[in-house]
């Protein structure tokens, strides 16, 4: 073996790769990105899950019991609410994830060791789910109202745990409806992020310019027929997820579909934009790895969002997935409907405006 040939072919496969921005960036970035994620960013142990109470009582025992179950942080009120219909409502609508009912005989009921608060869950996140458990765990003491030496235990009183959605706690119930983002997020991107660079390869891509089809034509002719794609994959998942797991889509079939397409041209609107900016179908691929690690791991998709600090939280707002999984997750599970889901809605047709603009901006800059 030639020791000197053989450095001067590490040599230069060092200096190309110094040349390669994208695969640098992987080398460095993906290991960071991943540290970064898995150790701030992701956290199991649920707290200041978004709550309304319906407090009946207004006694000071019910006020403590509240400050007591406040203190525990798994819950952080965000609204207040008359009736237990009402906390099912906000459940419906996605507004909270748990209700807290204390009936007007509190009192009672704590004296004489009956069940004397019921936690309403939204059970389609079986995490939430697990992390409200922890309330029904809390001790309950009564104090009479003539003093005694001590207050009496009363370890028959308790705290019912009530789960909507998915009571079972069956995980398929909550995976597959965001199975359908993940796998739209997956191929969406990825197959038009090498679109315009698979033309420009094939040296196709000046033969199109030079027809009477305008860019922007061109862009949304290349988008259309994934369109039609992603729509084929959404109905195979949704199939198969009421034939093998029996998830149930208690909203609009036809909301489920406008809520997909939603998300399957902001990912194909991203894809564009990533393709305008690779050099080869290789480096377009390694740039939607950089979309797919944060979108699966940020979304709630995997993690609860709830868990998340708030920087994290802010990243995953841009995010569309993180949009489309409380769509989906409202309409097939809770019978959420447009009404209630319209700011997701609107996040989403933003992204994508943004997105497509970008995407034929970058597009004339590169190609002028």
């Amino acid at each position: 073996m030639n020791w000197r040939r053989l450095w001067a072919v590490v040599i230069k496969e060092l200096r190309q790769l110094r040349r390669d921005h994208i695969t640098l960036a992987m080398i460095v970035g993906i290991p960071i990105m991943q540290l970064i994620l898995f150790g701030y960013a992701i956290n199991l142990n649920l707290r200041h899950l978004p709550t309304a109470i319906a407090d009946q009582s207004l006694t000071s025992g019910s006020r403590q019991l509240v400050m007591d179950m406040l203190a525990t942080g798994v819950i952080e009120p965000v609204a207040s609410a008359q009736s237990p219909q009402q906390l099912m409502e906000m459940l419906r609508r996605g507004e909270i994830s748990v209700g807290v009912v204390i009936p007007q005989d509190f009192e009672r009921r704590l004296a004489t060791g009956e069940e004397v608060v019921q936690v309403l869950v939204d059970g389609s996140d079986t995490v939430v789910q697990s992390a409200a458990v922890q309330l029904a765990q809390m001790p309950l003491t009564y104090t009479p109202a003539e003093p005694r030496a001590s207050s009496v235990p009363l370890p028959q009183a308790r705290i019912s745990v009530v789960s909507f959605y998915n009571p079972q706690r069956v995980s398929a119930i909550n995976i597959v409806p965001g199975l359908i983002g993940i796998i739209l997020t997956m191929t969406m991107v990825m197959f038009t992020s090498v679109a315009i660079v698979r033309e420009r390869e094939r040296g196709n891509m000046e033969l199109l310019i030079a027809t009477p089809v305008s860019r922007a034509e061109l862009m949304l002719g290349k988008v259309l027929p994934y369109g039609i794609i992603g729509l084929i994959q959404t109905s195979l998942i949704l199939l198969l997820g009421m034939l093998l797991f029996q998830v149930p889509i208690r909203g609009s079939v036809l909301d489920v579909y406008w809520s997909a397409m939603l998300l399957i041209l902001a990912n194909l609107s991203l894809g564009l934009l990533i393709s305008t900016r690779a050099q080869s179908q290789f480096q377009a691929m390694q740039m939607t790895f950089f979309v797919f690690l944060p979108s699966i791991l940020l979304s709630g998709f995997m993690f609860p969002f709830d868990g998340m600090p708030a920087p994290a939280q802010w990243l995953a707002e841009v995010l569309p997935l993180t949009h489309f999984l409380r769509l989906i997750r409202g309409i097939m599970l809770r019978g959420a409907d447009f009404s209630d889901l319209w700011p997701e809605w609107l996040a989403l047709v933003v992204f994508i405006l943004v997105m497509m603009t970008l995407a034929i901006v970058r597009f004339r800059k590169t190609l002028d």
